[in-house]
């Protein structure tokens, strides 16, 4: 298979033997996701520590550069997904990035070992300077780098394993993304207890240091993996797919459409390229299939007209967006965990019997829940949601997405009922503080919302995503989680401007080093109602969504070129699969 990985201009389908991909694939993708991501949430949930104790920046600052590390890190997994599609295997873009990651992350170890790379007191908000800073920023973008780009792919590698024309192998893709999340749950939970604890209680460099090397063990297991994996070649890029169906469409703005849909210009399915899957019309954005009107005397050219498939992916797109909008503010709610709540734990009573607990390692509670729970959702909930259904998931993904909504703007309010028990305290008497795990109430509901959501999001974008693009597709998962950590740290700025002068610091409700003086809790609450406001737009987007397999124009399909019907895509492809399975065999 290595051979046949694709060279990146063959179009040549690669066969889907049944020898390979299927759980026994996707071990190795849990393997080397758990490992690496048991490095990345413990740094998620602990750099905010490092920037303020380490780099001395104040507690806005340090929130700030960690949500906008986070929103760079998901939004540079559109490029890892763009280039899995288009120019390498998703495969080697794992790897690839999966190398710059550990680079990076090396940088990040030499820095925190070195105190002649660490600033010193200035009395400012950020204290980097010189060559310091621009090691400090440039691992920072090293990192982003890497861990966008192997999350722009991974998840896409791993649901390439099961192939979706089999309904055995259907019901098992909707368990993947579940095991998926299993994996990353139990990664998360070691990094956040035995990693934080090194780091916070060690030294900083020894956590980052093992962070390095539990990534690097990943990423052999994942390359070890690839005599196993079935592999797709890149396909056409997206981009040029997209921005020709737009383009043509305004060229064509002028021309009728005809009155039946079979008379749009689509190629005949043996002509088709090998990653192209053809897509039943759809009657929204009507205006878009100017694109596939054929101008009389032109020739069918790109640029010049674009098929029925083209022109429904670029619909698809446009379907998803608000989608992925509605999603934004679940992640900014994400963010306040790893800031403000982390920040929060400093100021509570950190003693669990004899045991001194970090700050940053009260999320176990929720991941061990999390743990428990997904394995009893995937064996017991989905069964017998699939008997009242009859849907392969159980439940749509908009549906779980919607729960998951739900439950994040309960805990932001929990939140806030938790931070005013916590400063109540402090005022009362600052010597005995409430414990640390009551922090685990806002966690724990949040923790559930993202088991919904997170999955959810990742199995909606790749099974609509056309065959050619789910790399991309699926990068939306976080490109929603990037604009919700960018969100956050522009709303940190936001509130702190528009209330300054009204609080007790004169300089906002987030200002300072001292949460006991700030007002974190109205904060809280301001994201609880935007939540509420947000889920209700939800609601009526998801009623409007119209899933790729729903709303296709009647039974006719559209006609190749020369007039004659185009053949059942679905039978043809489930040949073609039987027919590569077969000469794989041979």
């Amino acid at each position: 298979m290595g051979d046949e990985e694709a060279k990146a201009g063959d179009n040549t389908p690669i066969p889907w033997s049944k020898r390979k991909g299927g759980f026994t694939a996707c071990k190795f993708v849990f393997g080397f996701m758990a490992l690496d991501n048991m490095g990345f949430v413990a740094n998620t949930v602990s750099l905010v520590l490092y920037f303020n104790s380490v780099m001395l920046f104040d507690i806005p600052s340090s929130a700030n550069t960690l949500t906008n590390l986070m929103g760079s890190t998901f939004l540079l997994s559109l490029i890892g997904g763009f280039i899995s599609d288009t120019y390498l295997s998703r495969l080697s873009t794992c790897l690839l990035c999966g190398l710059l990651e550990i680079l990076a992350l090396v940088m990040v170890t030499i820095q925190a070992y070195s105190h002649d790379l660490h600033p010193q007191p200035c009395g400012k908000s950020n204290c980097l300077k010189g060559g310091m800073a621009i090691m400090f920023y440039i691992s920072l973008c090293m990192l982003a780098m890497g861990t966008g780009g192997v999350r722009g792919s991974l998840p896409a590698l791993g649901a390439d394993q099961f192939n979706q024309k089999d309904p055995k192998e259907a019901k098992a893709l909707a368990s993947y993304f579940n095991w998926l999340l299993l994996s990353t749950t139990i990664g998360a939970a070691i990094g956040v207890t035995a990693i934080v604890w090194v780091s916070t209680t060690v030294k900083w460099y020894w956590g980052f240091f093992i962070s390095t090397v539990v990534s690097f063990v990943g990423f052999v297991i994942l390359a070890s993996g690839k005599p196993f994996y079935r592999l797709r070649a890149p396909g056409e890029s997206p981009i040029i797919r997209i921005t020709q169906v737009i383009v043509v469409s305004i060229k064509n703005r002028k021309l009728a459409l005809p009155e039946n849909p079979v008379d749009l210009y689509e190629i005949n399915e043996k002509e088709t390229i090998s990653t192209e899957e053809q897509i039943a019309h759809t009657k929204q954005f009507r205006f878009l299939d100017k694109a596939a009107v054929v101008c009389e005397g032109s020739k069918p050219e790109p640029w010049t007209v674009c098929t029925v498939t083209q022109v429904e992916e670029v619909k698809i797109l446009i379907r998803m967006l608000p989608i992925v909008g509605s999603t934004i503010l679940l992640n900014t709610c994400l963010a306040q965990l790893q800031t403000f709540s982390v920040q929060q734990g400093n100021f509570m009573n950190h003693k669990l019997g004899s045991i001194m607990v970090p700050a940053p390692s009260i999320p176990v509670i929720p991941l061990i829940f999390m743990s428990i729970l997904i394995p009893i959702y995937d064996f017991f909930f989905i069964p017998l949601a699939r008997k009242i259904t009859h849907h392969p998931s159980g439940i749509t993904q908009l549906q779980r997405v919607g729960v998951g909504l739900v439950l994040s703007a309960i805990s932001m309010a929990v939140a806030g009922f938790v931070e005013v028990k916590r400063k109540n305290q402090a005022n009362l008497d600052p010597t005995k503080p409430i414990s640390l795990f009551w922090l685990s109430f806002q966690y724990g509901i949040f923790g559930i919302a993202d088991m919904f959501t997170l999955v959810g999001l990742l199995e909606f974008f790749y099974k609509e995503a056309p065959a050619g693009m789910r790399s991309l597709f699926t990068s939306l998962t976080w490109l929603s989680q990037s604009c919700g950590y960018f969100l956050s740290s522009v709303l940190v700025d936001v509130i702190n401007a528009v209330t300054k002068g009204k609080t007790r610091s004169k300089q906002g409700w987030l200002y300072g080093f001292n949460l006991n003086d700030n007002n974190l809790d109205l904060f809280y609450w301001f994201l609880a109602i935007l939540s509420c406001l947000n889920f209700l737009v939800y609601l009526w987007l998801a009623s409007w969504y119209k899933y790729k397999s729903e709303d296709p124009d009647s039974k006719p399909k559209p006609k190749a070129l020369n007039g004659t019907p185009l053949i059942n895509n679905e039978s043809t492809q489930d040949n073609e699969v039987k027919n590569n399975e077969a000469s794989s065999s041979d």
